[in-house]
């Protein structure tokens, strides 16, 4: 639809152009509210009767005389006191969109565009929360590729953060564990950081001497040295491995993973660091609670004047080490990590950078435009990064950092019984409850696939009892994966999401597997058509000469119900845009959800394989044929596969 509106926009300002003094842009097509009032209306009239001093009905009935015999328009009429509504040659445009179901006919609007997104501190395994995170970046990156972008994925590794220092505080002190131990630790790596991070979480809080023991190992892993920076490294790795094999069950991969340890040995910092100083950016701070620290002074105070950077015991803080990031992204830095292939995926390497030098050619960063996927209660961080860049002169790309936020994810009350989490009074008493790690309060999402797959494979078993074993665990998985990715994104983004077991196993009603049911009985229309005829139906359409259908032939009902469903499944275009423009999701997936829902009413009322006249079966065909495969397109821009069978 972007492309046809495009195109009428152009058309429309040559012909009206020559009497009244219009631009393209002024020039905006929207819906009209009644399909019987045309399909798209102009509202140019009203401006132009404020600035010719004479009446909109008298400008607008000039202009349906110049728009007269437009291409792909088949009537234009004026309306009220001087709209213009236009109706579209309706087999025009269909045939146009069965040619190219799912092509915007965008060009690229960035050389290359960054999404950093997932960022799980590798110390533990990934729950429930982080799943929003990663869904909503992949979304974005699907939707951008839609669109024509050059796009670089990005999974920030914060591998020497506190939450690493932790857990190897936790091996080598409490456990008193040494690294070969660590290879014979049994069961899931990750699941087993989890409850010793809890454990070290409640041992810190009460022992001032073990926080100070912990401040050293800190410093040590920051500086790269043994054995405390080997633990560092082997309990990162090892995470990391199973946090991506996590979201690979969500069908979300990466170009490449930058270590925050990389950062700190190449020394990218320090070259943050020295432009921050000499810029003024940052300054010595010699009195007060900040007395010892590198401090930045705030645009916008949140209850502090001044955000510290470098600490007084020299190491760096978060926010720190995120501006060096975030000039690296840009290019900004003159100075590239090295990289090694960490992980093969689909037959390509996910790259992780190194401090030491590799063999590879490989480079990443340099981006134009950079997201930040990183929930809400980072903004102020966020913020904090972009007034360094604005401090340091890069005012294009500080406009051009771009903080995708959205809510966490809470538990509700039956959730947080599911997990046997022992809970103070003044928690047992809240309405949800926010995962913390610290507390061991949250549902691993392994454990939320692992149930999801087992409710979705009794399903399949009893109604594809003929498939082989391994077919029914794949159409599981992919059902599993199916009901997160959309629970995950059906909400706005602003929006809170109280996890609840009993919701997210529901596969019926607003549910990704309703989607995907939606397209599997799409394809076994297809299939049985095949089974009949002996011939596909993308060969059958092909043959059968399109340019010939006649839309005449269709009852009055009908004619109506073809319409609004060929017209809403051409809207996948202008919902990825306005996706990508708002960085809000839930309107692609309400998109789809509404699509499915017209399909199934439109199939309902209008038999296919049973249709005795030709020509209305053919014409049917190619309809369900084109909805079908924008479908399967929104259906891959949220990251969902169609199963083999449902």
């Amino acid at each position: 639809m972007l492309k046809t509106k495009k195109e009428l926009r152009q058309k429309i300002a040559a012909r009206l152009s020559q009497e009244f003094p219009l631009s393209i842009s002024e020039i905006e097509l929207t819906p009209t509210p009644d399909q019987k009032l045309g399909d798209l209306a102009l509202s140019i009239a009203f401006p132009l009767a404020r600035k010719l001093k004479t009446s909109p009905r008298a400008i607008a009935e000039r202009a349906v005389e110049l728009l007269a015999g437009i291409e792909g328009i088949e009537r234009v009429e004026v309306a009220g006191a001087g709209y213009i509504n236009l109706y579209l040659d309706r087999k025009k445009f269909f045939l146009e969109k069965l040619a190219s179901p799912t092509k915007t006919g965008l060009a690229p609007e960035e050389k290359k565009i960054i999404v950093e997104h997932t960022n799980i501190n590798p110390n533990k395994a990934a729950h429930v929360g982080h799943l929003r995170n990663a869904c909503l970046g992949d979304t974005l990156v699907r939707c951008l590729k839609y669109r024509g972008e050059n796009v670089e994925v990005q999974n920030y590794i914060d591998d020497t953060g506190v939450q690493v220092v932790d857990v190897v505080f936790g091996l080598m002190e409490l456990e008193k564990k040494s690294l070969a131990d660590l290879n014979r630790i049994e069961g899931k790596f990750d699941y087993y950081c989890w409850d010793l991070y809890t454990r070290v979480s409640r041992y810190l809080a009460e022992n001032e001497e073990a926080r100070n023991r912990k401040a050293i190992i800190l410093k040590k892993i920051e500086h790269g040295e043994s054995p405390e920076a080997d633990y560092a490294y082997n309990v990162s790795r090892r995470i990391l491995r199973a946090h991506l094999a996590t979201m690979k069950r969500l069908n979300i991969s990466y170009d490449v993973l930058p270590c925050e340890s990389s950062i700190m040995r190449l020394k990218f910092w320090e070259k943050a660091f020295s432009r921050l100083k000499e810029s003024g950016a940052i300054y010595f701070q010699t009195e007060g609670e900040n007395a010892g620290c590198w401090v930045m002074k705030l645009e916008e105070e949140r209850g502090e004047r001044e955000k510290i950077i470098v600490r007084s015991d020299g190491t760096v803080t978060y926010v720190g080490k995120d501006i060096a990031y975030q000039m690296w992204k840009f290019g900004l830095l003159g100075q590239d990590f090295y990289y090694e292939p960490f992980i093969e995926e689909d037959g390509r390497p996910v790259w992780i950078s190194t401090f030491t030098p590799t063999p590879y050619d490989v480079h990443f960063g340099s981006g134009s435009k950079v997201y930040n996927v990183i929930d809400v209660r980072q903004s102020y961080l966020q913020k904090v990064v972009v007034q360094a860049l604005k401090s340091l002169g890069y005012l294009e790309q500080a406009e051009r950092s771009i903080h995708f936020s959205y809510e966490m994810v809470a538990l509700s009350p039956e959730s947080v019984a599911e997990i046997n989490v022992d809970l103070s009074e003044e928690d047992r008493e809240k309405s949800f409850l926010e995962v913390s790690g610290r507390k061991g309060v949250g549902i691993k999402a392994d454990d939320l696939l692992d149930r999801l797959e087992e409710k979705a494979l009794e399903e399949v078993n009893r109604r594809n009892p003929d498939l082989s074993l391994e077919i029914r665990g794949k159409i599981a998985r992919q059902i599993a994966a199916a009901a997160v990715r959309y629970f995950m994104l059906k909400y706005a983004r602003n929006s809170l999401i109280v996890f609840d077991f009993k919701e997210a196993l529901n596969f019926e009603g607003e549910t990704g597997p309703y989607l995907q049911y939606t397209a599997v009985r799409l394809r076994s229309i297809f299939r049985k058509f095949q089974e009949r005829s002996g011939i596909s139906c993308v060969e059958f359409i092909r043959h059968a000469q399109p340019e010939k259908i006649d839309l005449s032939r269709l009852t009055e009902e009908e004619a109506r119900d073809f319409w609004e469903l060929v017209v809403l499944a051409s809207s996948l275009d202008e919902e990825v845009a306005r996706a990508i423009n708002t960085l809000e999701f839930a309107g692609l997936a309400k998109f789809t959800f509404n699509l499915c829902q017209k399909f199934n009413s439109y199939y309902h009322h209008y038999p296919i394989l049973a249709e005795k006249d030709a020509e209305l079966q053919t014409l049917r065909l190619m309809t369900i044929f084109f909805v079908h495969e924008v479908l399967c397109q929104a259906l891959d821009l949220m990251g969902i596969q169609v199963p083999e069978k449902m």
